[in-house]
């Protein structure tokens, strides 16, 4: 499996320590009963406040697949599934999909033994005995915030409740699935219109604005993407068929550090040209995120490169990204905690947002490094939190960031977009985020420390201003 896979599936699976039951509880009797009501009256006002999901994965399905550089979905624009998409390709994502290998279960193995190629051939030929031995497995997970988000989303979109065993509920929801994907770029319109989702970013690989498929305009027409910058500090290998394929599509051979500027600038003035409204990171999934300031001179662009020429050329790079970003008001998503812990705090992030303030850093997910990011956005005007992928991991990590970053951090710094794999997975999201969020207003509402048409202009720019605001889409 790709490095970059499993990346997407290991997550990091520590204690979540914190008081958050004390901090989200208001005193007993009467007013348990006022900040129920309290949050019910918020929710329902909350309803239909637009969504922006500024940082999305949507297509990284089976039935889409793989390129070389990662999902499809990520590096081709408009990629659609290559055959019929099946429950059990929503249900077996990388995030979920993965939880369910990292607790020790290879699906793939479980249909080989039942004689399929494949848990897609199994579920076609024999759903009850795939749904029969597949039960105990989800039944480890049903309590976390993956699958509750999926089993909340598939509800809210094909009105198909897989929290049980009855087979009559699982084909449902695939019969559902399998109907509204056979035309995917109108279905995703059709759920983000439903869910009032009014804005989606995706992140995607270089290669995706040079690769087009024959829906390109199609995905384009609704889609923001932003630009993964991490794969451009890999071309440093003497053979590297990948900067290779780059330098022929931009036009330029990056060798020195003059020739690596013009590719980097060519790259994003292409981009520019596409739509892209930022750049992306994931870095912290390998090192940490000090990225030190580098001379020309330090700097070795390619050859068999030591663990030290290698972070310098990382540096290097990430600082003419950093520049490029600085000069056209890019934003900045950073991926933040969650893996290769401790080694992803943000705290080091506070040295590029100085050197850099036309910059904005969106710091993502953040969990568990819910106090760190917020001290940075605290003190740092340009510093932005999305508690992106939170409630998918835990709602408990979006309650515990909440009660943080609510008493701390200026309300128009916090978003929460949903980091989802599929728009089934990002329905459920957007409804644990409503709930949760209701919930963290209403008991500041029971202790006074805001009037409701604050309260809820305050969930309308959680939702979807700030994000508006940040990448700049009005």
């Amino acid at each position: 499996m790709r490095k970059y896979l499993m990346n997407r599936r290991h997550f990091f699976n520590s204690a979540f320590a914190g008081a958050t039951a004390t901090a989200m509880t208001v005193s007993a009797g009467v007013r348990d009963k006022e900040t129920l009501v309290a949050e019910k009256d918020i929710l329902e006002a909350m309803a239909t406040f637009p969504v922006f999901c500024a940082h999305e994965h949507w297509g990284s399905i089976s039935a889409i697949g793989m390129s070389e550089h990662g999902f499809r979905a990520d590096c081709e624009a408009g990629a659609v599934p290559a055959r019929d998409v099946s429950l059990w390709d929503i249900v077996l994502d990388p995030y979920f999909g993965g939880w369910i290998w990292t607790a020790g279960h290879d699906v793939t193995a479980l249909a080989r033994k039942a004689g399929y190629d494949d848990p897609f051939q199994w579920w076609r030929n024999a759903p009850q005995a795939m749904l029969d031995r597949m039960l105990p497995v989800i039944q480890e997970q049903e309590l976390t915030g993956g699958f509750q988000c999926l089993r909340r989303g598939i509800l809210a979109l094909h009105q198909a409740d897989i929290g049980t065993n009855d087979i009559r509920a699982w084909n449902k929801a695939d019969a559902g699935v399998s109907v509204a994907y056979a035309d995917i770029f109108r279905w995703y319109r059709e759920a983000m219109k439903r869910l009032h989702i009014r804005d989606l970013i995706r992140p995607i690989h270089p290669e995706f604005f040079y690769d087009r498929k024959a829906r390109a305009d199609d995905e384009e027409a609704f889609t923001k993407p932003i630009l993964r910058v991490d794969p451009l500090l890999t071309l440093w290998p003497a053979q590297c068929p990948r900067r290779d394929r780059l330098s022929a599509l931009t036009g330029v051979e990056p060798r020195d550090a003059a020739s690596w500027r013009a590719f980097i600038a060519t790259l994003f003035d292409h981009a520019a040209k596409k739509g892209n409204v930022g750049i992306k990171q994931l870095q912290a999934y390998s090192r940490d995120l000090d990225y030190v300031p580098r001379s020309d001179a330090e700097i070795q662009f390619s050859g068999d490169l030591t663990a030290t020429e290698r972070r310098c050329f990382e540096d290097w790079v990430m600082h003419e990204c950093c520049k490029q970003a600085h000069e056209r008001h890019w934003p900045h998503q950073v991926h933040v905690g969650t893996h290769n812990l401790p080694r992803s705090s943000p705290l080091p992030l506070g040295a590029l947002a100085t050197r850099y303030p036309n910059m904005r850093l969106v710091l993502l997910h953040c969990w568990p490094y819910v106090e760190e990011s917020a001290y940075l956005a605290k003190l740092r005007p340009q510093v932005y939190l999305d508690a992106c992928w939170q409630v998918i991991l835990n709602p408990a990590f979006l309650e515990q960031s909440l009660d943080a970053w609510l008493g701390y951090v200026p309300a128009t710094k916090i978003m929460c977009s949903q980091d989802a794999t599929s728009v089934e997975m990002a329905a459920g999201a957007s409804v644990l985020v409503r709930e949760t969020l209701s919930r963290a207003l209403a008991i500041r509402h029971g202790r006074d420390v805001a009037q409701r048409p604050t309260l809820l202009a305050l969930a309308e720019d959680i939702l979807h201003n700030n994000a508006e605001r940040v990448y700049g889409t009005q």
